[in-house]
């Protein structure tokens, strides 16, 4: 029987006033689902919840049965605190009161 070759890989992921970097080794083959549920994120974070459409590889949304490549960078999304389009609507109105 054939050992699995190992690849390096890292995991990020952000929080308002903290952030995790951590490097981390997998199966060559491995998805995404698969490499954070082996991740030691899940210790440092025990409340995060990571679905489909909340991570990407270097800043381009992933799904989870993506396959891993060596070096690549798995980011955990956290939801928008502010809906972009709402928060400009509130800078336009407060623009248009004060004139």
């Amino acid at each position: 029987m054939e050992a699995k070759k190992m690849i390096e890989i890292e995991v990020a992921y952000a929080l308002p006033r903290q952030q995790f970097l951590l490097k981390e080794k997998v199966a060559e083959g491995s998805t995404i689902a698969e490499a954070l549920s082996h991740s030691e994120i899940h210790q440092l974070v025990p409340h995060l919840e990571v679905v489909d459409g909340r991570v990407g590889i270097f800043g381009k949304v992933a799904k989870m049965s993506q396959v891993l490549k060596e070096g690549d960078r798995i980011e955990i999304y956290r939801p928008l605190v502010n809906d972009p389009k709402e928060a400009r609507r509130r800078r336009a109105t407060r623009a248009t009161e004060k004139n």
